[in-house]
């Protein structure tokens, strides 16, 4: 089969790979569509953890081709596939935190993934799509849960005021799920037009170009206080330093764009301590998979309004290049063109 293989920082490419057999517990799947976002890119520059080599792609749903002799899966359902992979046994486990299992290991970062036509899948890990969902929508379906989770964390209450900096697939995710839980104000920084454009469809109440405006003194100027709420979807020093600018004194700060490893900030202790700030983190998507394909199903999380660009595999490269640029809002690559 053709599949994507990353063999060190800086080095993946297209490869013919045999598939090897089914274990118990397995799932062969047709990979309809995989998802690229800022974790591969991060993957491939070395600045994020990963098991090499290793086929890429964590954000992807196909059909099934085989499941073995020992389960009731049909052959031919339509299926998303949970990346994550806890053990059920370490204490966070047994807490009910598996996205913090001590040995967690995941699809695509460190077992082979989904940038393939085939791909290998525990059984566990699935979840059956409804027949009238698009293989778009599939692949969506895990950075969505992993959004759901972030706007879980932050505790949004009917009529708070939200600022997201960054308008990209997590922004303007997270916006349209603001919007629906009732937020009264909803402000999206982000630097590019045709981003800050399909915020302001979506719902925005206001958009902020960071390169022509002043952030804080526009926030200030909506909300006389700082926002309730400020979720940090970019995954920059920078920007993660601003959000704790923005928030009201009490308010909410969420670091959940992925900021590559061993980077800093300069925080003033005093300033979070005198405006009782409360910061959270998000990581991954423990039990909002079902969730998640909920929301994309109804339309809630509008897939077809996102700006998606497909790549086939022998592509590769252009496709990272173009998520990069931030050519589109989404790249998928699908690995029957």
């Amino acid at each position: 089969m053709k599949a994507v293989l990353f063999e060190k920082p800086g080095s993946f490419r297209e490869v013919n790979k045999d598939l090897r057999r089914l274990e118990h517990g397995e799932a062969l799947i047709r990979v309809d569509g995989c998802g690229i976002c800022g974790t591969d890119l991060h993957i491939v520059d070395g600045r994020s953890r990963s098991t090499p080599p290793v086929v890429l792609g964590h954000e992807y749903s196909g059909v099934v081709e085989d499941a073995g002799k020992e389960t009731a899966l049909r052959v031919g359902s339509r299926v998303a596939i949970d990346p994550n992979i806890s053990c059920g046994t370490c204490f966070y486990c047994r807490r009910g935190l598996v996205h913090l299992c001590n040995n967690l290991r995941a699809l695509g970062v460190d077992r082979d993934g989904g940038m393939a036509q085939y791909s290998i899948v525990p059984i566990k890990q699935l979840h059956l799509l409804p027949d009238d969902m698009s293989s778009d929508e599939g692949a969506l379906i895990e950075p969505v849960s992993c959004i759901v989770h972030g706007l879980d964390r932050v505790h949004l209450h009917a009529g708070d005021s939200v600022v997201i900096l960054g308008g990209g697939t997590a922004g303007v995710v997270m916006l349209q799920l603001a919007v629906r839980a009732g937020a009264a104000l909803t402000i999206v920084v982000e630097p590019q037009s045709q981003k800050r454009g399909l915020a302001k469809r979506l719902g925005a109440d206001l958009v902020i170009d960071p390169a022509s405006e002043d952030v804080t003194a526009r926030i200030v100027e909506q909300t006389q206080v700082g926002a309730d709420v400020v979720i940090e979807c970019v995954g920059r020093p920078e920007t993660m330093r601003m959000s704790l600018d923005l928030a009201r004194k009490g308010g909410t700060v969420e670091f959940f764009g992925v900021c590559p490893i061993g980077e800093r900030i300069d925080v003033e202790p005093n300033a979070i301590y005198a405006k009782e700030l409360t910061i959270v983190g998000s990581y991954v998507n423990p039990h909002t998979f079902t969730r998640s394909a909920a929301l994309l199903h109804a339309k809630v999380v509008k897939a077809a309004e996102m700006d998606i660009q497909h790549f086939p595999l022998d592509a590769v490269h252009e496709a990272f290049a173009n998520l990069r640029k931030g050519s589109a809002l989404k790249t998928i690559i699908d690995p029957w063109r």
